[in-house]
Order: structure tokens, then sequence, then C-alpha cells
């Protein structure tokens, strides 16, 4: 009896001790999942008839028009969350014949810049800096007052390209051009504002870059390092990074619309503007995020999708880090576009539908913008004009006469 009191004690003691294991397991796993910054997002549901309805007409529709024009690149349609339509043609490297595949990251040029927006009004959230603070906090001594961070982020700064200034200021075009790089010609040269701060939006890469330099003073951190750890990596985006002159080589090829290389030249080192490298599926992933608060509290990341400029009146406007059309009829669309090279970008968000538009190639090819304007309306009345295409990035060196008459570099 005793002996079998002993043994139903042991089980007890047992069964005691795997249960409390088993809890303190739980505990630890729900402790490392409550930890987790950031979590990738749950894709909503579509019905079987809806899912079949836009992949026959996403089908028909991108087939019809570019596909069959000379297109290199990824694409990538989603609702919900759900990919509806994914496609990858062409090659990566046209040389040696290397496909395009869904983890080829190409560069977004001045789609990095919603990279860039977000970081900084995370900060913001942070309260380690405020959207009135002046550019001379950071840069003290710099001879352009009256701007502040907002105004970078709007591009109501009136600051001059740095596309354009660091060539008249005859730098040594052998030499890559840094972020700091700039930050001293700015100092020393002191090329002259195009007008007043806040009177007036002008698209100037300038900004961005100079907000990177924040992110850096603000974290102690090198931009792409920070932007790794602290969007990248939490989000899985595991084919993104911020290109820095260690990756020369290393990175896809751009290229002209006659198959030819688009070769480097002395702009490509710097970043915030520009050279984040992504593919379809992880700009996706962002996409996703953006309809969460796990990147900044909603209130804070609306006001990025807010017009900021209003002297003319425009469907088109743009916020903090992003360009919107809002439309007499209700509807939305948040977006970026961008171009750098022969590498074209187009991401854009029909927030009403909550339908994601994301288009990269790395052949030159005007036709992404206009389809990816076109492929709103397949989600609604977007009131879509063929020749209303707006504003990618001019490559460097373009349009010249454009600047010089002081109108926005963007606007075509």
């Amino acid at each position: 009896m005793k002996n079998f009191l002993y043994t139903i004690a042991a089980i007890a003691l047992i069964a005691y001790g795997c249960n409390q294991a088993t809890s303190t397991k739980k505990k630890e796993i729900a402790q490392v999942e409550d930890s987790l910054q950031y979590y990738p997002p749950t894709p909503g549901t579509l019905d079987k008839e809806e899912f079949r309805h836009y992949v026959r007409v996403l089908n028909n529709f991108f087939e019809s028009n570019l596909l069959n024009r000379n297109f290199n690149g990824g694409i990538l349609i989603a609702k919900n969350g759900v990919p509806l339509y994914e496609k990858y043609a062409g090659y990566s490297d046209l040389r040696t014949k290397d496909p395009m595949t869904d983890s080829t990251p190409m560069h977004i040029a001045s789609t990095s810049k919603t990279f860039t927006a977000v970081a900084v009004l995370q900060l913001v959230q942070e309260g380690k800096l405020s959207l009135d603070d002046s550019i001379q906090r950071f840069f003290p001594g710099l001879p352009y007052q009256g701007v502040t961070v907002k105004m970078l982020l709007s591009h109501r700064s009136g600051l001059p390209n740095y596309l354009y200034f660091m060539e008249k200021a005859k730098w040594d075009k052998t030499k890559q051009v840094t972020n700091n790089d700039m930050l001293q010609v700015l100092y020393t040269e002191q090329p002259g504002k195009y007008f007043q701060p806040g009177k007036r939006f002008s698209y100037c890469n300038t900004n961005f870059v100079l907000l990177a330099l924040i992110v850096e003073k603000i974290t102690g951190k090198p931009f792409p390092q920070y932007m790794k750890e602290r969007f990248f990596t939490p989000l899985q985006m595991t084919h993104t990074f911020v290109f820095t002159l260690a990756d020369m080589g290393k990175v896809v090829s751009s290229y002209n619309y006659n198959n030819t290389v688009w070769d480097n030249d002395y702009l490509e080192g710097t970043y915030g503007d520009k050279n984040v490298y992504s593919t379809p599926r992880d700009l996706l992933k962002w996409d996703q995020a953006l309809y969460t608060d796990q990147l900044i509290r909603k209130s804070l990341l609306d006001t990025a999708f807010m017009p900021n400029s209003n002297e003319r009146p425009s469907v088109h406007n743009y916020g903090l880090g992003f360009r919107m059309l809002n439309l007499k009829n209700g509807k939305k669309v948040i977006y970026h576009f961008g171009r750098w090279h022969g590498f074209n970008s187009a991401f854009a968000r029909l927030t009403g539908e909550k339908a994601t538009i994301i288009i990269l190639g790395n052949k030159f090819n005007r036709n992404i913008y206009t389809v990816a304007h076109k492929a709103y309306d397949l989600f609604g009345d977007y009131q879509q004009n063929p020749n209303d295409e707006e504003e990618e990035d001019n490559d460097a060196g373009k349009n010249k006469s454009i600047v010089s008459r002081g109108i926005s570099l963007i606007r075509k």
C-alpha cells in the first residue's frame, strides 16, 4: 500500500512538473510572440467568384497592355493582401539571360521615399524629433533658414536639387557622391534656393537625402543598417535593402529600351531619396503593414496621406513621402512611382478597395506608368486618362532646362 501511494505521488509530481513546464513553455512562447516589434500581415479573404473575376480581367489586361510591349520585370496585383496576378517576365541580366524571378531585387527609385518618410514619422512618434524642427537643429549653420522637417517630407523646402547643383559645383565625376558629400556642398557652395520655404511644392531629391542624414544623426546608425533592423527584417522583407557603394557590381543592372546596359554615373551613392532595392512580394508586405498600427499609430500615419500643397486646385497632391490622387467621386490612391536610369517602379494603393498595384522593371519602359494608372479602373471608377501620366522621376542630367526655369523637376 505504501509503495502504491509513493507511486501515485511520484506520478502526480511528474504530471505537475510536466504541466508547469508546458505552462512555462507557453508563457515563453507568448512572451516571444508578444515581444515581436512587427507581425506579418494576415491576408483577407476573397470569395471564389470575385477571385476568378479579377484573375481573368487582370490576365487579359496585362497580356494586352504590358507583357507584349517589351516588358522586363515583375508584376504583382493584390486585393485585401491576396495576390490576384503575379508575373515575372524577361531577364534579371540581359547579357547572361538569367531569368527574372520573384526574388530578384530591383531598384525602386523614388518609391524608396515612402520608407524614408515612415522612418522619420516613427522617430516623431518616439519623441526624438518634431515635424516642426528646423533643419538647423541637425545641420547647424546650414544657410537655409525657415526649412522644417515637414517641408522636407512634403517637398516644400525650396532647396535646390543636388542632381544638378553637384555638377555646377564641378564635382569630380570619377568619385561617387555620398549623402555627406552633398551636405558639404550645401555648406560650402551654398547653391541658391528655388523659392522661400513653404511657399509651394517643388519635387526635390535633396529633401530626402537630408532626411536620411537626420535619421542617422538621431539613431547613431548608418541609414541602410537602421532600415534593415527596424523595417526590412521585422517585416520579413528578405530581398529588400538599401544599396551602398559596397554593393556596386553585386546588384541587378538596368538597361535601355534597346537592351544596352545603362551605365552607372557619379550619383549612385546617395540614399533616402532612392537606392532601395526590393521585389514585388516584399513591397506587398510593406503595403499591408501600412494598413496596420505596427509601424506607427494610424493618426500619425494618416498625416502622410493628407495633401500639403493646395495653391492650385488639383486631384493630384503630395503628402509626407507619398503622392496621392483625390478624386471628386471620393476615390483615393496613395502611391509613389519612380525612375532611376533604366529602372521603373510603380507602387499604388487603392485604399477604398484595399487593392495594391506593384510593377517593377529593369529595362526602361514608360508603359509601366501608363498601365499602372489604367489598372486603377479595373477596381473602380478612377477616371484615368491614358494621357495623364503622373510624375515619375527624371534621371540625372535630364530636363535641366526645366530646372533652370524653376518648374517642378518631376511634372511633364
